[in-house]
């Protein structure tokens, strides 16, 4: 698929110099960066236009390629991780990662199918169950627009998921980590109003305004050309662990009247086995499941478990504000 110099040249500088790079990224190797160079100098330029139409007939692309915005560049930057792939496995070395992924086969265009998969389950688990939640709960029940922005908030980092992980783009990279972030962030600030939801508006407000400005910071600080992969994590860590540390102590404070309380522990307690998986890091099982799709598709399953939660939650809240109004209402 790509013509490739195959010279003893470009092979003596691959065994004198690759041992070097066992522990490096396989971008990094000179295997990749010869092969990238030749097959971009011999494919996509003619008198310095880099990317011509001809080249892209040759790759013998089809139209999902094309609506996918793969370029010549990417198409021998692809072909070439493939081929350094296979010199790795000939050698007996472990198959390297490339630009901070492993190789994915390509399918349809897309990138990493089976992430962007089971990031369409999510999406789809979201929606079916926001859907539920509005079935079941009435408009009058207290935090029933809470939930509706939990909702909103995880049907746009799902979103941006999906984009992300069928193209990867600058773009499409900071979009799908801010967004991401945002879904752990608002089910931080939901734990913070559900416990408050019985105080004064101005003290709901302004933890609103608080959490937002945070948000707003942070989107900023990696817009600004600052991501940190590592800084990102933690904010993750941090916000997910205080989140489910301040849900997974309310249960225990109100498991005597909230039959339901195990629901939230079971949730949190399964999604903490899930993320699991993200600290396992093994190569893509047939080059398209590695342990981030994995964890994309475990998260799916565990979407109905919490709004059920919160459907009974909602539930238990009208009927305790509807009961408190009638006492008060027989009193005067």
């Amino acid at each position: 698929m790509i013509k490739i110099n195959k010279s003893p040249f470009v092979c003596l500088i691959l065994l004198s110099i690759f041992l070097k790079c066992l522990c490096s990224n396989g971008d990094k190797t000179v295997f990749f960066k010869q092969c990238r160079q030749n097959c971009e100098r011999q494919n996509c330029s003619t008198d310095g236009i880099e990317f011509q139409e001809q080249a892209i007939k040759y790759y013998q692309q089809t139209l999902f390629d094309k609506l996918f915005l793969w370029n010549c560049v990417d198409e021998c930057q692809y072909g070439c991780m493939w081929r350094t792939v296979e010199v790795f496995k000939e050698r007996g070395w472990a198959v390297p990662q490339f630009y901070g992924k492993w190789p994915f086969i390509r399918f349809m265009g897309l990138q990493e199918p089976a992430s962007v998969s089971f990031s369409v389950l999510n999406l789809v688990a979201h929606v079916r169950n926001i859907k539920r939640f509005r079935r079941e709960v009435r408009p009058d029940s207290p935090c029933y627009k809470l939930w509706h922005l939990f909702a909103c908030v995880c049907l746009n980092g799902w979103l941006w998921s999906i984009i992300f992980h069928a193209r990867d783009f600058p773009l499409t990279e900071l979009l799908d980590y801010a967004f991401a972030y945002s879904m752990v962030l608002v089910l931080f600030y939901c734990m913070l109003l559900r416990m408050l939801h019985r105080k004064s508006i101005l003290l709901r407000g302004f933890i609103s305004v608080g959490v937002l400005s945070y948000y707003i910071n942070y989107f900023a600080y990696l817009s600004a050309g600052k991501f940190s992969y590592s800084s990102n994590m933690v904010a993750n860590v941090v916000t997910g662990v205080l989140g489910g540390l301040g849900w997974i102590l309310w249960s225990f404070r109100v498991q005597h009247y909230r039959p339901y309380y195990r629901k939230i522990q079971t949730f949190f307690l399964l999604m903490g086995l899930s993320m699991s998986l993200e600290l396992l890091d093994f190569r893509p099982i047939l080059w398209i499941f590695d342990a981030h799709a994995l964890w994309h598709l475990s998260t799916a399953f565990l979407v109905p478990l919490f709004y059920s939660f919160v459907i009974e939650d909602c539930k238990m809240l009208r009927t305790e504000h509807t009961e408190k109004a009638f006492i008060f209402d027989k009193e005067i």
